[in-house]
């Protein structure tokens, strides 16, 4: 996920929460929050505890997020947020609590003749590779129900349509032909091939740091007919840093009538 996507989330994010952006650079922007969203992302239960508890005035957090740290010229202050980050990855959590799936319409203008908008499943995947470093990719990929063509970058396609969760006056909606648990069997089929065909030589290099490692504290025990337990103990420790796994994770998603 590139600086300008994170940019892109975060702005959609907040507006769509109605967090007003008090300043909003290509690299950067500054966000008054709400008070829901301050207890949702800032981390500060007691303050809020605290206030609620003595009737104290509300004065939610006024939060910076610096998306593009190489490009920014100027010197601000901020959280700096990037694809893995702590902060970022706490928003991902937020949008999966608040409506992990949503039913949307394109909003059509009224108009004399009668028109048809066309179903369309649309799901975020965050994929995360690990090992003693971390590697993490996002797909937004969206299938049409009624003609199983599949499209990566969805969530792009959506910006600048307006969408709504009411169906448009005069608007008629295409029933689905692909069932929904279908689709998604489909998409999560296509994330599967999407990793096979990846290049995993990070694994073997892991794989290799790994034995590297192993042989340095077989070293120190060499010689040693019983081992002690915190021999074990360091073993089973490097194995855990280092051993390869892969974990695909669904942000959110949902069903979209689109003309």
């Amino acid at each position: 996920m590139y600086p300008q996507e994170v940019h892109r989330y975060l702005q959609k994010f907040f507006t769509e929460n109605n967090c007003q952006i008090v300043q909003n650079n290509d690299y950067y922007m500054t966000v008054q929050l709400t008070i829901d969203m301050d207890k949702k992302i800032m981390n500060r239960p007691y303050y809020w505890q605290y206030l609620e508890s003595t009737n104290g005035v509300p004065c939610p957090a006024q939060l910076t997020l610096i998306t593009d740290q190489n490009n920014l010229l100027e010197k601000v202050k901020g959280e700096i947020v990037h694809f893995g980050s702590p902060k970022l990855n706490q928003i991902f959590q937020t949008t999966r609590r608040m409506g992990s799936f949503v039913h949307m319409y394109e909003k059509i203008e009224v108009a004399n003749e009668r028109k048809i908008i066309t179903p369309w499943l649309g799901v975020n995947y965050k994929i995360s590779y690990y090992c003693d470093q971390t590697k993490e990719m996002l797909h937004s990929l969206g299938i049409n129900l009624m003609t199983g063509s599949i499209i990566n970058r969805f969530q792009e396609s959506l910006r600048g349509l307006e969408l709504d969760t009411t169906i448009s006056e005069k608007t008629f909606k295409l029933p689905y032909i692909i069932k929904p648990i279908r689709a998604l069997e489909r998409l999560d089929e296509l994330i599967d091939r999407i990793i096979q065909q990846d290049d995993h030589t990070w694994a073997e290099e892991a794989k290799q740091r790994w034995l590297k490692d192993l042989e340095v504290l077989e070293y120190f025990y060499e010689g040693v007919s019983m081992k002690p337990e915190c021999y074990e103990m360091e073993k089973q420790a490097l194995q855990e840093q280092y051993e390869p796994r892969i974990k695909i994770e669904i942000i959110n998603g949902g069903l979209f009538y689109l003309k």
